[in-house]
Order: C-alpha cells, then structure tokens, then sequence
C-alpha cells in the first residue's frame, strides 16, 4: 500500500465524517422536537452517549494501531471509518428528543456492530496463525483479540437506543422484557467484557503498578451488581439500585482516572511527550480507559429507567 494511497484514505474519512457532521447539524435543525421527551427517549440518548464514547475511543485506538501496522491489509482501514461514521450517528441521536428511531443511525449503528464482530474473527485468526498458535505470548503480542469488541459494544448501545425509541412510552420492552431490565443486562455484559481484556493487558504488564488492579477488581464488581439490581426481588431493589448506581459512579470516574494514569505511562517512557510519535504507540493505550466510563454512563441511563419499572 503506497503513500499515496495512505493519504487519500485519510482524506476520505475525513471528508466522510464532515458530510456526516453537516447532515446531522442540518437533520436536528428542521426536525420538530418533542417539548418533554419520554423516560425511554432519555435512556435511549443516554445510550447514545454512550455509544459515542466507545466509537471514539475505537476511533483512534484502531487508527493508532492499524497506523503502526502500516495498514499490511486493506481491511483494516475498515474499522476507523466506520468507527466514525458511528460517531457521527451516536452523537446525532443523542441530541435528537424525538421518540422515533432513524433508519440511516440504525443501519450505520449495525454495521458498526458487525464490523467490529469481523475484526474480532480476523484478530483471533492473527493470533492462531502465528507460532505456537494460541498462546498467551501470541494472546499478548499478536492482534488485541478484544480491541474490536469495543466497536461491536458502540454498535449494538447504538442500535438499541434506536430500537428502544420506537418503544411505546408507558411500557417500553426490549428482548422480551422490561426495557430498563434489558438495557441494564446489556450494560452489564458489556462492562465485564471490557474488564476481561483489562485483565489480559494488565496481566502482560505483570501488575507493576498497583492502580493496574483496579479495572479487574471494580468494573467486575459494577457488573455484577448492575445484573442483581435488574434481576432484584421488588423488596430488595431500592437497596440494590442505590449501591449499584454509586459503584457505577466510581466505575465511570475510575475510566478517566485510568486515562491520566495511562497519560503518566507515556510520560515515563525515554523523551516523554516530547517523544509522542513514539511513546504514544509503545505505551499504554490511551483510548482504553474511556470505555469503562461509557458503560458505567449506559448503565446508570438503565437503572433510573429500572426504577421506574418498580
């Protein structure tokens, strides 16, 4: 792959992710917004929102990586376009009030989801394919077989707040159940897939550093608790909401925190920010953290529509 062709790649997904800002801003402006928004529009927007920090973070963690793999295959110009055209989708749901779902967010938002499905399949087949096949070494070193489950969980946060908006609004359902009760099953899953790949990485890095214990113990634990406040008895789930929502705080705050701590990585490394074209891809990765803020964001989103339910 020339230069060249480099370069106008990075040109047109560019000038991909402008036309989308452009017709988002045009989109909200002519649209007639509801005056008080439905409690499952909220929770859509809030998934949203969620979904746009995880299609950032992969934005640019697909763009680092796939950058420093020279782009070896033309598939993996894939996932940093679609990463923002999802972007562009979630933002623009999550500033839309209105209780009824977009068919253009939908479909960009599904093929986030099954994009990021491929990448996982083509990342486990790098690591099978090398020496040894599947080994913790080529588990560690070889393509990051979580790092596309980000986008998969970006798509489907998208998907369903569209899905969730064309729910009645006295009654929302989704899967077969409470929307509330699902959203906060879907959070709840995606956090421990999330703290899973923590765990590989911060197990590469022997732990040398005590925060690096903190992804795999309190995003677990904010997982768990968010399934039992779904799945709580009615007697017990005022108790089990309150502690869920204030572990999921420390969860969401622990994502930024772990983004300064990942900051500081780079700083230690030879020539610090000074050096960033180098420490930046052979440090800690930047965009990881972020995505533990998102799903604790969605999850709280699902336990206020949850207490509703009650």
């Amino acid at each position: 792959m020339t230069q060249t062709t480099r370069v106008a790649a990075g040109i047109a997904s560019v000038a991909a992710g402008a036309a989308l800002a452009i017709w988002s801003t045009r989109s909200l402006r002519d649209a007639k917004r509801a005056p008080t928004p439905g409690k499952h529009v909220a929770a859509a927007r809030a998934f949203n929102h969620g979904s746009a920090l995880l299609a950032l973070s992969v934005l640019a963690d697909s763009a680092m990586e796939h950058y420093r793999g020279s782009f070896e295959n033309p598939a993996m110009y894939l996932p940093p376009v679609v990463a923002l055209c999802s972007l562009g989708a979630a933002l623009h749901g999550g500033a839309d009030q209105r209780a009824a779902s977009h068919r253009l967010r939908h479909a960009i938002q599904i093929c986030g989801a099954a994009t990021g499905a491929t990448g996982t399949v083509f990342h486990l087949y790098n690591v099978t394919r090398r020496p040894g096949g599947l080994t913790w070494h080529n588990l560690f070193y070889g393509a990051p077989a979580g790092a596309p489950f980000a986008l998969v969980l970006s798509g489907v946060l998208g998907a369903i707040a569209e899905q969730l908006r064309d729910e009645p609004e006295h009654d929302p359902q989704l899967f077969g159940m409470p929307a509330g009760k699902a959203l906060a099953l879907v959070a709840g899953a995606g956090l421990l897939g999330t703290a899973a790949e923590a765990a590989l990485l911060h197990f590469r890095g022997s732990f040398q550093h005590p925060a690096m214990y903190a992804p795999v113990t309190v995003v677990p634990v904010g997982s768990a608790l968010l399934a039992h406040a779904a799945l709580a008895l009615p007697r017990h789930a005022a108790r089990a909401s309150a502690f869920a929502r204030w572990w999921l705080r420390l969860t969401a705050a622990l994502g930024f925190a772990g983004l300064g701590f990942h900051a500081n990585g780079v700083a230690r490394a030879h020539g610090g920010w000074r050096n960033w074209s180098q420490n930046l891809f052979a440090g800690p990765p930047l965009p990881a953290p972020p995505s533990f803020s998102a799903l604790a964001l969605a999850g709280l989103a699902a336990l206020r529509m949850r207490e509703t339910e009650r």
